[in-house]
């Protein structure tokens, strides 16, 4: 499972890297934004149904549909492209959608799969080696976009930031060819998946009727235990903010205001993913249940991460944009992990898809709202995307705030249930 989802990882990374790269470079801007927010507009309706596919089919057999639907998706324009020359934003677009929802299928699919097969005293460590693995291969993406994208200058590129020599001249490649790399890396976690062998330890029961009332269920189980809908929501909130940044402000922000290329961009994705991993390792270590909940672990991680867009705001340092990122990756992750914990804890696996899949739902609107604010001409002229940065840290001010408030009940919650 890990070996397939690294290699998988590490193509689409790189495309998705270069997807919102290809728009900025080309001065579409706007486009790609209305584009993001329709993308993720339609994301509000197929969330939820990916969640009840999630419950009641075999995640193995998900995993499987997944790959070679993409791997067929990436052939066909990739294959247009070499045959014409150059890709139409329509049909880059149209990759773009197809990886969301890719995304939002693949994630609840992985983290269900992953529950359903593991023991539950290892939960915690589950989750941090599935944050690992998965920036591991955001690092190589990030490598591999920086290379890509940009080429080499006079034998070097540029590797977290600084020169690394490679002893040759390399063209930046065309967004056909990317696309053609990560079709074959599908066909790759395909042929893994395939071989995989496993006993679940959580039995599922089979489920009947519509999609609606089998989501419904999902619906029931959180408003039954309202504490645990409060926390998932509210707690979901640097995710937000970290995927409007990274797919849709930070190349703006990066051409616009640091007056960069496109290997900072790729940079500064691997520096978030560098911190990440640091997550991935630490996390447990930082905050220790012993001491610190999972609910004010995340709390403190959510006003971390509003002075963070803060501090973007008001710099123009490249190095310091490489730092904020850097702790970025750490907070996100880290708030990631431990509200992955906290869910496997008091969600059934039956349950879990379709839960994750209404928690979605509340992320998908507010990224709908973000995006298109920042579509806006106003936040495309000069260097006004540094507004947005701050608008992001006020909302993350809030969230942190609404946590606060219902703390104690679910901190309550928490000893009762375990």
């Amino acid at each position: 499972m890990f070996l397939a989802n690294s290699i998988s990882g590490v193509a689409q990374g790189i495309s998705m890297i270069a997807i919102p790269w290809y728009f900025t470079r080309s001065g579409d801007t706007s486009l790609f934004g209305y584009l993001y927010a329709v993308i993720t507009l339609v994301s509000l309706f197929w969330g939820p149904f990916s969640g009840t596919l999630v419950d009641k089919y075999d995640r193995k057999k998900i995993f499987l549909a997944l790959n070679f639907f993409m791997a067929i998706v990436l052939f066909s324009v990739s294959i247009y492209g070499f045959s014409k020359g150059e890709v139409p934003w329509e049909l880059v677009g149209f990759v773009y959608l197809a990886t969301f929802m890719n995304y939002n299928l693949h994630y609840p699919n992985l983290y269900a799969f992953a529950q359903e097969i593991t023991e539950k005293r290892f939960y915690g460590k589950i989750t941090s080696y599935l944050e690992i693995q998965g920036q591991v291969a955001s690092v190589l993406a990030g490598a591999g976009a920086a290379l890509l994208l940009e080429g080499t200058k006079d034998g070097t590129f540029s590797f977290f930031g600084f020169p690394l020599e490679v002893g040759q001249d390399i063209a930046p490649w065309g967004i056909h060819q990317i696309f053609l790399i990560d079709g074959i890396t599908y066909v790759l976690s395909f042929i893994i998946i395939f071989l995989i062998q496993y006993r679940a330890l959580i039995p599922r029961a089979e489920e009947s009727g519509a999609v609606f009332e089998r989501l419904k269920v999902g619906y029931d189980f959180l408003m039954n235990h309202k504490s645990i809908l409060i926390f998932g929501i509210a707690s979901y909130s640097i995710f937000v903010t970290v995927l409007v940044a990274s797919f849709y402000t930070n190349p703006i922000y990066v051409e616009k205001h640091l007056l960069a290329s496109g290997d900072v961009y790729a940079s500064s994705e691997m520096y978030y993913s560098l911190g990440a991993i640091l997550a991935g390792v630490a996390i447990h270590y930082i905050f220790r249940e012993k001491y610190i909940s999972i609910t004010m672990s995340i709390i403190i991680m959510t006003f971390m991460t509003g002075a963070l867009f803060f501090v973007l705001n008001f710099t123009q340092s490249i190095f310091l944009f490489y730092g904020m990122l850097l702790i970025l990756g750490l907070t996100n992750a880290g708030s990631r992990i431990q509200r992955v914990t906290y869910l496997f804890r008091k969600v059934p696996n039956q349950y879990y898809g379709r839960a994750g899949s209404i928690f979605f739902v509340t992320n998908i609107l507010f990224r709908v709202f973000f995006v298109t604010l920042f579509a806006i001409p106003f936040f495309q002229e000069k260097n006004n995307i540094i507004h947005s940065m701050g608008i992001m840290g006020v909302f993350l001010v809030l969230s942190g705030i609404v946590l606060s408030i219902f703390y104690s009940r679910i901190k309550m919650s928490n000893e009762i249930n375990e």
